[in-house]
């Protein structure tokens, strides 16, 4: 990894992604109350998570994982405030996303979290590097003069920085995906969230991407990850197992489980 950036909220002198002092309280950042996710319609109700109670710890690596259809990206959604409960409550970074509006989360997600796609959704017309400035152009963080200097250090960051001035088709599947994490970044989000963010890379290229992901939690980012990917646990803090909507399991992954001052004990 290189030099860490400077955040929007600490001029230059402050890194992005460099690990925060523990709060006194040490509050979870992720906290999930017996959260229920009810689609579809009173007649023909579709259940897609059920009662779940979860918390992430700053500074955790937490993978989630289960079958098609057991409520993996639901909770993301709602974690990231895409979408809201149907009963429970939501509280990400001392927010609680269920009581806020549709406007009000939207602000709040440009400036609090990072979310990386199976896609990579990186915009055609655009350079890496202007995709990866986009979300400081939205929220309007940093000056206009340093958005191109903290972009080039992120996809410097992310091992890529000789493909800012290219466009996406230009890149391979896995240096789309950096750029992607890169962007993510760009408004030094205390949360990074993945929703199969190696699902369309081969398993060599997945590999690197989920150790990229593990990279991220030393820099300080909370970082909760979709994947199918068997051997996640040798990169996470903590699996996650969901089935038919519940959380059915929680096991350790390889770097233990975090403390709350992020660091595994």
């Amino acid at each position: 990894m290189n030099q860490p950036l400077s955040s929007p909220q600490s001029g230059n002198s402050a890194a992005a992604g460099r690990p925060r002092p523990p709060a006194a309280a040490a509050r979870p950042l992720v906290e999930l109350e017996a959260v229920a996710k009810i689609y579809g319609t009173a007649a023909r109700p579709e259940t897609a998570l059920r009662a779940v109670s979860l918390t992430v710890g700053a500074g955790e690596f937490v993978g989630i994982v289960g079958r098609s259809g057991s409520g993996k990206s639901t909770l993301l959604n709602l974690l990231t405030g895409l979408d809201l409960p149907t009963s429970g409550g939501v509280t990400v970074a001392g927010t609680r996303l269920d009581r806020l509006s549709e406007e009000a989360r939207a602000v709040w997600r440009g400036r609090h979290v990072g979310i990386v796609f199976q896609f990579f959704q990186l915009l055609p017309t655009l350079t890496v590097i202007e995709n990866v400035m986009l979300p400081m152009d939205f929220c309007g963080t940093f000056a206009g003069a340093a958005r191109r200097r903290r972009a080039a250090g992120l996809l410097a960051l992310v091992g890529i920085p000789e493909q800012a001035d290219k466009l996406p088709a230009a890149l391979s599947g896995g240096q789309q995906q950096r750029a992607a994490v890169a962007r993510a970044l760009a408004n030094d989000p205390p949360l990074v969230v993945a929703d199969e963010p190696t699902g369309n890379l081969d398993s060599v290229t997945a590999q690197s991407i989920v150790a990229l992901f593990g990279q991220l939690r030393t820099q300080g980012k909370t970082v909760v990850v979709v994947t199918h990917e068997r051997d996640v646990a040798n990169y996470v803090n903590r699996v996650v197992t969901l089935r038919d909507g519940a959380v059915e399991a929680e096991s350790a992954g390889a770097l233990g489980f975090a403390s709350a001052g992020g660091e595994s004990p």
